[in-house]
């Protein structure tokens, strides 16, 4: 192979017991699970918010924003459940640019793969001992997914990626609930293919082991526009889109249907500022059509503590350095917005 190679990087069992589960936090991550799976179950009818940053890019300025979701959960818990995103492997369509934490957990540094592996599982801990929250993170690899296993309530296979047959079959042997995105193309079928392999067993290889899975009933899409011919974004979260999904729904033997519709990328063309008005949006469509209300999940919100991006070594703390995002200001009062409408 024309690469070299620099060292071999800790197995998971090593990296758990550098960073250990304590009982109670274990407890408040199946607390949590079991919460976001009786919402895909359809035995909770509150609405899933998976929001925050694009990018995990630094520790502390994410437990911050998240820290700032307690009060508002607290107040709200009886309408909206809160997951916040701490993404930590972000995806590059030219391989260049910022890849997140897992890479570089110091954005200003060059690549450190085992600082890190360690520096992600360190961040998702204290999102579970200081806030109780259990958060989301992308399979962007699929191999690394066993460093979280245990601290993990939800997880997002990218547009990208849903093609892929590897996380399709990792997706099948997770123990959280799985969302599937549309490709980038907007090919419905694609997408439905990955929730209908990820719902079935499989036996495959899996970090050089043999496998079984048992299939895990609560993969679901994941609504997150498309891109034309011309490079042009496309919503898909109209009322009409949301009619076709049902159909697609109604045509196959999938369990526990479902959707999140994801309020930036392509939906509002990476303009932060449209999310609150696309999630108004879709309510209306709920209210217009009970199949539609019953499919809708929840959203996904790419919100920080400041408005907008930066460039890596920006500075300004609390803003992203990927995607545009939706500020705390405007996300707090978006949170309410909705638990007034719902």
């Amino acid at each position: 192979m024309n690469m070299d190679m620099d060292r071999r990087l800790a197995i998971p069992a090593e990296v758990k017991e550098m960073f250990p589960l304590t009982g109670k936090m274990s407890q408040i991550v199946e607390k949590k699970r079991a919460e976001i799976k009786s919402i895909f179950s359809g035995s909770n009818d509150r609405l899933l918010m998976i929001i925050g940053p694009c990018s995990a890019d630094n520790e502390d300025s994410v437990i911050d924003y998240i820290s700032r979701l307690c009060k508002v959960q607290e107040d709200l818990q009886e309408k909206i459940l809160i997951v916040p995103r701490i993404y930590t492997n972000k995806p590059r369509t030219t391989g260049e640019g910022y890849k997140g934490m897992l890479h570089q957990p110091n954005p200003n540094e060059k690549p450190d793969m085992f600082k890190g592996i360690t520096a992600t599982r360190h961040m998702h801990m204290r999102a579970v001992e200081e806030t109780g929250f259990a958060c989301a993170d992308e399979m962007l690899y699929p191999e690394n997914y066993q460093y979280l296993d245990d601290l993990l309530g939800y997880v997002a296979v990218g547009a990208r990626s849903v093609e892929n047959q590897q996380h399709r079959l990792v997706a099948s042997g997770v123990e959280v609930p799985v969302g599937m995105k549309n490709p980038t193309s907007g090919d419905y079928t694609v997408m439905m293919n990955a929730i209908l392999a990820a719902q079935h067993p499989h036996t495959f290889i899996y970090r050089g082991w043999e496998v079984h899975s048992q299939g895990n009933e609560h993969t679901h899409a994941i609504l997150r526009g498309s891109t034309n011919k011309h490079g042009q974004s496309q919503p898909n979260y109209h009322y009409e889109d949301l009619v076709r999904l049902c159909d697609f729904y109604d045509e196959r033997e999938l369990l526990n249907p479902g959707v999140i519709i994801d309020t930036n990328h392509s939906n509002s063309n990476k303009n932060p500022y449209d999310q609150p008005r696309i999630i108004k949006d879709v309510l209306h469509s709920c209210r217009q059509n009970d199949r539609i209300a019953a499919l809708l999940k929840g959203f996904m919100v790419e919100s920080y503590i400041e408005d907008g991006a930066q460039k890596v070594g920006g500075g300004c703390y609390g803003k992203s350095i990927t995607d545009p995002c939706l500020g705390w200001d405007k996300t707090e009062r978006l949170l309410y917005e909705i638990a007034d409408i719902i």
